[in-house]
C-alpha cells in the first residue's frame, strides 16, 4: 500500500464528501435541467451535456474527450438510456483523472519544490503539508525562498512553529536560490526526512519566472544532485480556467511532477480538477477541503470519483 494510501484512509471520509459537496451539487443539478423529459441519450443530450461540462470547468479539450466517448459507445450500442449516462460519466472521469506516483523514496532529504501564484494558499499548503509529514514522524525543513513577500516569510515562521518544523529563512528581498541552498544545507545537517522550498508567485514575466526557477534548482543540485526530487504546482480551485493558464505558465518554466488544488469546498468548479489533470497529465496529489490543519487531503482518484458520484443522479 502506498504511503498516500495509508495516509489517506485514515481520514474521515465527511470531509471529502462536504467538501466537493458545491461542486457536486451545481454538477449533477445542471445535467438534471439538461436531460429533463429525456429517455435516451441521442444528439441533443450530448449538446447539453457539453454545455454542461464546460461550465462546469473541466475544460474544452477535455470535454471534447469525454463526448466523443460516450458517442462511440452510443454507437456501438444503438441505444442507451439517460439512466446509463451517470454510470458511464463515471468510467470516463475515472479514465482521465491521473494516478499520484509512490513519493518519498529512499531519498535523505527529500526535496520538494513549492510553486504557484501569490494567493492560491501556496503557504498555507507548505505549512499544512510540514505539519502532516512531521505527525508522520518525519522531520521537515521549509525553505522561504519566496523572499519578494515579508507576509510569506511571516506565515511560514508561525507554520514552523506549529509543525516544528525548521525555518530556514533571510531578509527580505535576499536571493532565493542562496535561501534554497542553505535549507538543504541545514536539512542534510540536520538530517531532516523532507525540506519543503516556497518559491515567489510572480507571472508577470515568464522568462523571468523561469529563469528564477531554474536557478533555484540549479544551486539545489550543488548539493543534491537528484534536487528536487518534486515540483509541486498549487492551484486555487475557485479560479476554474484562470487555473489552466496558470498551470500552463508554470509547466512552461519548469516541469511539474504534481498538482495541490486548494479551497475546492468553497466553490461549485471543482470540475477543474478533471481537466488540469487530464489536459496536463499532471496528476493531483493533495487536494484543500477546508481552512483546518487536517483539511489537506493526499488525493485518491477513486475516493475522489465515488465521493462525486455516490448517491447522485441524473434522471
Amino acid at each position: 500500500m502506498s504511503w498516500f494510501k495509508k495516509i489517506f484512509s485514515s481520514e474521515k471520509k465527511e470531509i471529502l464528501d462536504k467538501g466537493l459537496q458545491r461542486t457536486k451539487n451545481s454538477f449533477f443539478s445542471k445535467i438534471g435541467r439538461a436531460i429533463a423529459g429525456k429517455t435516451k441519450v441521442d444528439e441533443e443530450v450530448l449538446d447539453r451535456l457539453e454545455e454542461v461540462l464546460i461550465s462546469s470547468d473541466v475544460g474544452v479539450n477535455t470535454t471534447l474527450k469525454i463526448i466523443n466517448q460516450i458517442e462511440e459507445r452510443v454507437a456501438r450500442d444503438k441505444y442507451m438510456n439517460v439512466q446509463e449516462l451517470h454510470s458511464i460519466l463515471r468510467e470516463e472521469i475515472g479514465v482521465l483523472l491521473k494516478e499520484p506516483k509512490e513519493e518519498m523514496q529512499s531519498v535523505q532529504p527529500w526535496v520538494i519544490m513549492v510553486v504557484g501564484v501569490n494567493g492560491v494558499g501556496k503557504t498555507t499548503t507548505i505549512g499544512k503539508l510540514a505539519h502532516r509529514f512531521e505527525n508522520s514522524g518525519k522531520k521537515v525543513t521549509i525553505g522561504a525562498a519566496d523572499t519578494f513577500r515579508a507576509a510569506a516569510v511571516e506565515q511560514l515562521s508561525r507554520w514552523a512553529e506549529k509543525s516544528n518544523a525548521e525555518l530556514i529563512k533571510q531578509g527580505q528581498g535576499a536571493d532565493p536560490a542562496s535561501v534554497a541552498f542553505d535549507a538543504l544545507q541545514a536539512a542534510i545537517a540536520r538530517q531532516s526526512d523532507v525540506v519543503l522550498i516556497d518559491t515567489a508567485g510572480r507571472l508577470h514575466n515568464k522568462i523571468n519566472l523561469m529563469n528564477e526557477l531554474s536557478k533555484i534548482q540549479r544551486v539545489m543540485k550543488k548539493l543534491i544532485p537528484e534536487a528536487p526530487h518534486e515540483v509541486l504546482l498549487i492551484l486555487d480551485g475557485s479560479t476554474g480556467q484562470n487555473a489552466f493558464e496558470q498551470a500552463r505558465a508554470f509547466k512552461f518554466a519548469t516541469r511539474i511532477s504534481g498538482l495541490t488544488v486548494t479551497k475546492l469546498d468553497g466553490t461549485a468548479k471543482g470540475g477543474m480538477v478533471i481537466g488540469i489533470s487530464d489536459q496536463f497529465q499532471i496528476p493531483v496529489k493533495y487536494i484543500g477541503l477546508g481552512e483546518g490543519i487536517e483539511d489537506l487531503l493526499p488525493f485518491d482518484k477513486d475516493a475522489f470519483i465515488a465521493s462525486f458520484f455516490d448517491n447522485s443522479s441524473i434522471a
